[in-house]
């Protein structure tokens, strides 16, 4: 492997390292104040989650916390650290990461920073698809887990279908999603209010986005399918990146613009569907992810790895505020995410309707 600065000549206007791999056969552009970024924010969440399990009614210093993990800690401090803080504190991590790749997906493809698959209504179609499983058919968690993703997938490729016109326009994409998600809201309420009561109060808090009581028998799962999604996601950004500059400019560089287009909806709904069937819809995440990491990185549009590292934190913080602002009541996770992303939300249509 060979590192090289940015070609004599080239300015990008940015500290850029040219990465060439196995000779001169692949070679990327290394952006490094996006990389440095992308440490600080993953710097940033590992200490969140390592104060968020070393606090709570049992306390455990820090240093104890690190020896556990490392296995290093015997006792109740391996029981309290391994087995009951961490699985909930590492789907956190993950699914955060999950929530801030897809929405960069979707921003992308709506062009648009209010393209989230939460605005879009790929949440509420997977919401749907998991309630059908819990209502009607009263399956475990694989089931469930089956029928976000399909509810995810359906609700996707119905709104992909209503929105195309000789192609697929961002703007159009968001107003159709908007209105297939205000209708399965109302199908969702209704499947709840026809359900037995102890059914509809449990899908319920499920549906609120909660991380409690969530176990080692939620993250091996949903470890193993993101460990496919994510690096099946990294592998799109280039295509990414390029149907950002149009169809025909992307066509131009050898794009197939509506299978990659495709590809990428289909690994985006497939994120927010895993994060749905495992702790239920998580909102504002994926739409305040991309747009604050693209901030702070100073980017021209949206990337997968910088949502992904931001998406991460977000998660992290909003977990710790839900488990320690209310103590000993622990709050669902997604209220958090929604009471802090609704601020962040008013404030991007305000600012986005100065643009016009």
């Amino acid at each position: 492997m060979s590192v090289q600065d940015q070609p004599q000549g080239i300015n990008f206007g940015r500290p850029i390292r040219a990465v060439r791999l196995f000779g001169e056969a692949v070679s990327h552009r290394v952006d490094l104040k996006t990389v440095t970024v992308c440490a600080i924010l993953a710097v940033i969440a590992v200490v969140v989650a390592l104060i968020t399990i070393s606090s709570g009614e049992y306390q455990v210093p820090l240093p104890d916390v690190v020896r556990a993990l490392f296995g290093q800690a015997e006792g109740r401090i391996h029981m309290v650290v391994v087995e009951w803080r961490l699985p909930r504190t590492a789907l956190a991590l993950i699914l955060g990461a999950a929530l801030g790749i897809g929405g960069a997906i979707f921003q992308s493809l709506t062009r648009n920073p209010l393209g989230s698959p939460d605005i879009i209504g790929f949440d509420a179609g997977a919401y749907s698809g998991a309630l059908v499983v819990i209502i009607l058919l009263q399956g475990g968690y694989y089931a469930i887990a089956g029928g976000a993703l399909v509810g995810g997938l359906i609700t996707a490729l119905m709104v992909y279908f209503l929105a195309y016109n000789r192609g697929v326009q961002g703007f159009r994409l968001i107003i159709v999603g908007i209105g297939v998600s205000a209708m399965l809201n109302s199908v969702n309420t209704w499947m709840l209010l026809r359900a037995k009561l102890e059914v509809a109060m449990a899908a319920a808090i499920w549906g609120a986005g909660s991380l409690n009581g969530l176990g080692l028998d939620r993250l091996g799962p949903a470890t193993l399918v993101l460990a496919v999604l994510i690096p099946m996601a990294l592998l799109m950004a280039r295509p990414m990146a390029q149907l950002e500059l149009g169809d025909d400019a992307a066509r131009a560089l050898g794009i197939n613009a509506e299978r990659s287009r495709l590809a990428l909806l289909v690994i985006g709904v497939a994120l927010t569907a895993t994060v749905t069937a495992t702790a239920g819809p998580i909102g504002f995440v994926a739409l305040a992810a991309p747009q604050l990491a693209r901030r702070l990185t100073g980017s021209p549009g949206v990337a997968m790895l910088p949502a992904a590292a931001m998406g991460a934190l977000l998660l992290a913080a909003a977990d710790y505020i839900a488990q320690r602002a209310f103590a000993p009541t622990q709050l669902p996770v997604g209220i958090v995410t929604v009471s802090l992303g609704g601020v962040y939300f008013v404030w991007l249509l305000l600012r986005e309707a100065r643009r016009q």
